[in-house]
């Protein structure tokens, strides 16, 4: 762990509080450089997890994990999330016998909250905890992560439908990264297209990206 300067000292969310901006853009490419050397060598899920890098660290980062709850939908994009939590040193053996799941697991880890492998589980998981938060008199935080893909599913849609009827406090954040293991079907998944290739949408997503990129990166 010696070549990864930022990552080497990250033991647990708690470690990445209070880093500078630019140790942060650091500690994303050494994840990536880490998971890409795992993932060449064990197999494994590559594209999702690399594509969440920056948003697992910000979750991480504002969140009061494990006492807050993130819950991801599927698995695949769970790397980074397993060594920021903890899981580092043993993210090596990922999918090996005795090693470390590919998948978010309950027994593995405290930060997992929800063990999964099926898709579009992730909004009624989530709607599930905070419907217990609340009736427990708790505040802690509710995340659910999901794909596009995972969005196309029923259970995702009732999920939504359910958490929209329930007004119950639930943080939902789409990955919109067209990706899935076939092809996305159907008229939620054309819609969304659509949406996304709208030139005003397009418009708006590069200022927004301007914008950000305009922020001093030292803080």
């Amino acid at each position: 762990m010696k070549k990864y300067k930022i990552l080497s000292r990250i033991n647990s969310p708690s470690d990445l509080k209070g880093l500078p901006i630019d140790d942060l853009y650091i500690l994303a490419d050494e994840l990536r450089d880490y998971i890409i050397e795992v993932v060449s060598r064990n197999g494994g899920h590559l594209a999702p997890s690399l594509g969440v890098v920056e948003l697992t660290i910000a979750l991480h980062s504002v969140l009061d994990c494990p006492r807050d709850k993130i819950v991801w939908d599927v698995g695949h994009q769970t790397y980074a999330h397993k060594i920021i939590t903890g899981r580092r040193n043993e993210f090596p053996t990922l999918r090996t016998l005795g090693g470390i799941s590919g998948f978010v697991k309950r027994d593995e880890s405290v930060y997992d909250t929800f063990s999964v492998g099926h898709a579009s589980t992730s909004i009624s998981a989530a709607l599930g905890i905070a419907t217990a938060r609340d009736i427990r008199g708790d505040d802690f935080k509710v995340v659910a992560v999901i794909g596009d893909g995972a969005l196309t599913g029923g259970l995702a849609l009732e999920g939504l439908d359910r958490t929209g009827e329930s007004g119950r406090d639930i943080l939902i954040i789409l990955n919109d990264n067209e990706m899935s293991i076939s092809p996305n079907v159907g008229a939620l998944a054309k819609y969304l297209s659509k949406i996304i290739t709208n030139p005003a949408f397009d418009q708006i997503r590069s200022r927004l990206q301007a914008l950000v990129q305009s922020i001093p990166r030292k803080g």
